[in-house]
């Protein structure tokens, strides 16, 4: 897998992707990204993530489809190419966090509820509140982090 010359960095990919994967990312849709990650300037093909992957067209058709649509990556166009490339979109890391943002409020009010139907347990309370809070935090403070990594870059 490491050395291989024509894919640099495949062995890192292949380990990142299986950390995104642990995390909870499906698993071929996790290894496209990494492979993107370290992409070639004019992004891959298809075809062309399909062998570094070794896997068939169609699992990375599906893959590049859901992050498509997910906003992580993007279809690129060449004059005088028919063939659609592919290559990470501008910002996706930090998108990919901040767009969690309406998730931890949403799993916060649940946990609120969570404490509001366990009164007879005051250690689940407290810990199911700390846990909102903390949530609500995270919400508040992420859109602030992207920004300020974004200006401490440019």
């Amino acid at each position: 897998m490491g050395g291989d010359v024509d894919h640099p960095g495949i062995e890192a990919a292949e380990q990142a992707a299986a950390m995104l994967t642990a995390a909870g990312m499906a698993r071929m849709p996790a290894r496209v990204m990494m492979a993107l990650v370290g992409s070639p300037d004019d992004g891959y093909t298809a075809a062309e993530l399909a062998e570094r992957l070794g896997v068939s067209p169609a699992a990375v058709s599906g893959a590049v489809r859901y992050l498509i649509s997910m906003r992580l990556i993007q279809r690129l166009s060449r004059p005088g190419d028919r063939r659609a490339r592919y290559d990470l979109v501008d910002d996706a890391w930090a998108g990919m966090i901040t767009s969690n943002a309406p998730l931890y409020s949403a799993l916060a009010t649940q946990m609120d509820r969570i404490a509001d139907e366990n009164t007879d347990a005051p250690t689940s309370v407290a810990r199911a509140r700390e846990v909102a809070d903390f949530l609500r935090y995270l919400t508040e403070r992420m859109p602030g982090l992207a920004d300020e990594w974004r200006a401490r870059r440019g």
